[in-house]
């Protein structure tokens, strides 16, 4: 084997990050854009998101949530200060409260770039599937009672089942990486970040836009209506997809959406004034049932 071969293998075996899965950073001009994927997933549910946003001329970052990646016991050690931490990290890399910068998350990333806008100066946020508090899982009957007792659990039952996410795409199923399994004790986690969501939704005053698929087997629709009924900023959105699945970045719909990130980001990258309510496809009606 060639010394150069023989390289090659030296740093594949030394690889902690799956491959495809990386962050990743595309240069490009302002406003700036800090993408943020969901809980057990990855920046490659993001990826195509941040190529077509550079492909339209921004400057994009596509973060790594501690913990994700790279082995799902090291999710075992996250906990949500490590998360924004990785925002902020991301948001000083493209220039700070010196830039324009849109933050845009899917699902767990949707939460935490909502938390991240009550926290700091940003141009606008975008929150697609993103739970309004922990959807219904046989695991959340028991979490918050029992949240005293999650570590010494853990010492003998670590993760949880995952429910289903739904797919319209099967091809993009195929490419889409997560863990297989929820940890529990980062449940917990998730759990105390979304009560930090919303108690700071209302001190939200940036351009907000909400996407949502109709169906969504994982979040249910209801939840989306009630992040934009606590929103403090009168300058927000909701938009309503029919064909997709929770993923919105990656099913079927993914070009509708990519659009609809595109024109939010020219809009409040460039300071035009826009006021509306709520703009939901292909209705303004909003989804009945319960949040989970």
């Amino acid at each position: 084997m060639s010394e150069h071969a023989s390289s090659r293998t030296d740093v594949h075996r030394m690889r902690s990050l799956v491959p495809g899965a990386e962050p990743f950073l595309f240069p490009g001009g302002e406003p700036r854009i800090l993408l943020v994927h969901g809980f057990t997933g990855s920046p490659k549910e993001m990826r195509w998101l941040g190529e077509r946003l550079q492909g339209a001329g921004f400057t994009v970052l596509g973060v790594r949530l501690f913990g994700h990646a790279t082995k799902m016991a090291d999710m075992l050690r996250a906990r949500r200060e490590d998360w924004l931490a990785c925002l902020e990290d991301g948001y000083h890399i493209l220039g700070g409260p010196k830039s324009r910068i849109v933050v845009a998350g899917l699902s767990m990333g949707g939460a935490l770039s909502l938390v991240f806008g009550s926290r700091f100066p940003v141009a606008g946020v975008a929150a697609m599937s993103t739970p309004y508090e922990l959807p219904a899982h046989p695991l959340v009957r028991w979490l918050r009672p029992l949240r005293g007792l999650i570590p010494l659990i853990g010492l003998f039952w670590r993760y949880a089942s995952k429910v289903a996410i739904g797919w319209h795409d099967a091809e993009a199923a195929s490419d889409h990486f997560e863990y297989p399994a929820y940890p529990i004790r980062s449940g917990l986690e998730l759990d105390e970040l979304l009560l930090e969501m919303r108690r700071g939704l209302p001190a939200i005053s940036a351009p907000v836009l909400l996407m949502h698929a109709r169906h969504d087997p994982a979040v249910p629709p209801a939840h989306m209506p009630a992040i934009f009924d606590d929103l403090g900023t009168n300058d927000k959105r909701m938009v309503w997809f029919e064909e997709s699945g929770h993923v919105l970045t990656k099913d079927a719909q993914r070009e509708q959406v990519f659009g609809e990130v595109a024109d939010f980001v020219r809009r409040v990258g460039g300071g035009a004034s826009w006021r509306r309510t709520a703009d939901a496809v292909p209705g303004d009606e909003r989804p009945g049932g319960g949040q989970g």
